[in-house]
């Protein structure tokens, strides 16, 4: 496996603001409010409900809020859309999260506000390539991460999420079976490193966390030393050995939440400052520096396929039915059974796995 590749310079710390943060689409003055209260009039007469994702832009984390949808992750998202008696499900995020809800509420519309809107996790583990992989190592257990599409689902064994993938392949490895991991391997690496256990990784990555950079980390926390890191673990291990606290989406929210700390060096895509920034306003949250170099960019952390989802895309969804997601019936059913798996375990240790701690 290749190693991260660093650059050379430290990266100068940029300080998030709100009004910094915004989708990919530009807006002509007073187009905004219309779009978000023609949203609104359309999700209260089509019995639809609106799920987010952390890195979207906050205009539809905000709809999501103040409509009765849900901002969370991947496979909490799915859940809250399972139980919601809406009919219709708009998904904002990128496409294996509709597949995801599509597979738990199988008799609802799931709609997406692009479908072009993608994963580069999804994107390098191509089904049928997945399948031949697996087909080389038959003595191995297949565990692959919830960001991945339904087909690759659906050949695994497991499907986890980061919060309890390190537990499983534990219970895994404990019971003398050896693990395929798929897809990325930054995460495979740190699970792999946190249990012991024998891993043959595939080759992939989120183009958003492969970006972070150790050096410029650590000049970072140099320059704020009072600053507690925070880091998903797709990230480089070079960035993790760094980290206050390594998890999910969800436990990073929850970190700046309760920890003593007032500034936080976060290392994931900023979509998820809008949420932190929301419930703690008194906090100052500085993004971890990336590729970026120079006056310009220091820190980029914003997944290019997240951003694709706007206002006037969703309004169109709304108005038109377009950009329906489907999955084949028997992938579905056999992608429910390695997610059943999943949460059969979470269950037996009392472990939540959906609403604190997803992908």
């Amino acid at each position: 496996m290749s190693k991260p590749q660093r650059i050379d310079g430290p990266a100068q710390p940029v300080f998030f603001r709100e009004e910094a943060y915004s989708a990919a689409e530009e807006l002509a003055p007073g187009e905004r409010e219309a779009l978000m209260e023609r949203a609104r009039e359309l999700l209260r007469s089509t019995d639809t409900v609106l799920v987010a994702h952390y890195y979207t832009a906050a205009d539809l984390q905000q709809l999501a809020d103040e409509t009765g949808g849900y901002v969370s992750d991947s496979l909490d998202m799915a859940r809250f859309g399972k139980e919601h008696p809406a009919k219709t499900l708009v998904v904002a995020g990128v496409r294996f999260m509709g597949e995801t809800a599509k597979i738990l509420s199988p008799e609802k519309r799931v709609l997406m506000p692009d479908l072009e809107a993608t994963c580069s996790l999804d994107v390098g583990c191509p089904a049928d390539e997945f399948a031949r992989w697996c087909d080389q190592h038959p003595d191995r257990t297949v565990v692959v991460y919830a960001n991945t599409s339904a087909a690759v689902k659906a050949r695994a064994d497991w499907v986890v999420t980061s919060s309890i993938a390190v537990d499983v392949v534990r219970h895994l490895a404990e019971r003398g079976e050896k693990i395929l991991w798929a897809p990325d391997k930054h995460l495979g690496e740190y699970i792999q490193r946190e249990t012991g256990a024998d891993m043959v990784l595939w080759d992939g990555s989120c183009i958003v966390h492969e970006e972070f950079k150790a050096r410029e980390l650590a000049e970072l926390r140099k320059q704020h030393p009072d600053a507690v890191v925070l880091v998903h673990p797709e990230s480089p291990m070079g960035v993790i050995e760094q980290a206050d606290v390594v998890g999910s989406t969800s436990r990073l929210l929850e970190a700046v939440a309760t920890m003593d700390a007032d500034k936080f060096i976060v290392a994931t895509d900023q979509g998820i400052f809008y949420k932190m920034q929301q419930a703690n306003p008194g906090k100052l949250l500085l993004p971890a520096p990336t590729a970026g170099r120079g006056a310009t960019c220091s820190s980029c952390a914003h997944c290019p396929w997240m951003a694709l989802n706007g206002l006037r895309s969703l309004v169109h969804v709304l108005e038109t039915g377009a950009n329906e997601i489907f999955v084949d019936p028997q992938i579905a059913e056999r992608a429910r059974v390695s997610l059943g798996r999943m949460l059969d375990f979470a269950a037996q240790r009392k472990q939540q796995v959906l609403g604190l701690g997803d992908a």
